[in-house]
Parts: structure tokens; C-alpha cells; sequence
């Protein structure tokens, strides 16, 4: 069995003003249908769940130790949150195939905000 563990911390701001002056270009190509509609529907802290879901992406990546790029898309690793509100990952496409490949059989991830930033910790267990 092994164990892979990401981390990643970001600005809100950061993320607040990608979104705010990238027309949505940046939101579209990074979030997922599912997760821009989450964190629009969080109305006063959205930006803080946009950071925390990008902040996860690249916890996963990381994880992964590829990065995002040509191993795997931004969309090719989506968080959506349980029955009780807590966050689990979905991979898609290049990143699924990556966790099948490595023997993946499960990924745990914690997700936090203050004002300022977004930070999420990720561990993908293989067999």
C-alpha cells in the first residue's frame, strides 16, 4: 500500500480577481458545471469556495506528482460535496486513468478558509 499526499494554499483575492476580470474564461476552463454552480449558489463566500476547489486541483496534481498540464486538465479533477457537506473528489479523463494505473483505491481530502486564503490537503491511498 502506498500513500500520496498533496498540498496546496492560495489567495481568495487571487482567484477573486481571475474570475471578476477574466470574463468567466478562466472559471469555465478551471471549475466544472457542477462546482461553478455550487460556489455561485454560496453567494457572499464563493470566492472563498472557488480557492478551496482550486486549491484542491492542485493538492490532487501534486499528489499525483504530475501537476496540471499534459498529465491531466483542470476539469479532470472535480470536488463535490457528500449528503452531509463534506468534500470528495471525482477524477475524470487523464487523472482517473492515472489513479487506475497507480493502483488507486482512495483519495481523502480536506479543505479550509479563513479571510485571506484556501488551503486543501489530499492523500490518495493505492493498494
Amino acid at each position: 500500500m502506498g500513500i500520496f499526499c498533496g498540498v496546496d494554499i492560495i489567495e481568495i483575492d487571487r482567484i477573486k480577481r481571475s474570475i471578476e476580470t477574466g470574463n468567466t474564461r478562466f472559471r469555465d476552463r478551471v471549475f466544472t458545471r457542477n462546482e461553478i454552480q455550487y460556489c455561485e449558489e454560496r453567494n457572499v463566500s464563493k470566492y472563498s469556495s472557488y480557492a478551496a476547489r482550486f486549491a484542491a486541483k492542485e493538492a490532487v496534481s501534486k499528489a499525483f506528482g504530475t501537476g496540471v498540464g499534459n498529465s491531466m486538465g483542470w476539469q479532470d479533477i472535480e470536488v463535490v460535496n457528500d449528503q452531509r457537506g463534506s468534500p470528495n473528489v471525482l477524477l475524470h479523463g487523464k487523472a482517473k486513468e492515472l489513479f487506475n494505473e497507480m493502483g488507486g483505491s482512495d483519495i481523502c481530502i480536506s479543505l479550509s478558509h479563513c479571510d485571506s486564503h484556501a488551503i486543501a490537503y489530499v492523500i490518495i491511498q493505492t493498494c
